[in-house]
């Protein structure tokens, strides 16, 4: 995994973040799940209102802060993109 995406993935993993190594389609990034809202609510397809288009402003400035966004693959699964 590229710097800026191991930064951002270790950095989401501390805070509690239900992070998943490796991307979709075997890409060399990290997905996040939206489906592992157990104790927080970290992303959610349905809520768009929520955060920024569903996922938890922190997830957003954490990800921006190394150059990434969030993009829904799917409603459960988010994947870390170059911004």
């Amino acid at each position: 995994m590229k710097r800026n995406y191991r930064k951002a993935f270790v950095e989401l993993k501390k805070m509690g973040c239900p992070v998943l190594e490796g991307g979709y389609d075997n890409m060399d990034t990290f997905r996040i799940s939206g489906e592992d809202n157990v104790t927080d609510t970290w992303a959610d397809y349905y809520a768009h209102s929520y955060g920024e288009f569903g996922v938890k402003q922190e997830v957003c400035d954490v990800l921006r802060k190394h150059g990434l966004y969030a993009e829904w693959i799917n409603p459960g699964v988010l994947e870390a993109c170059l911004a």
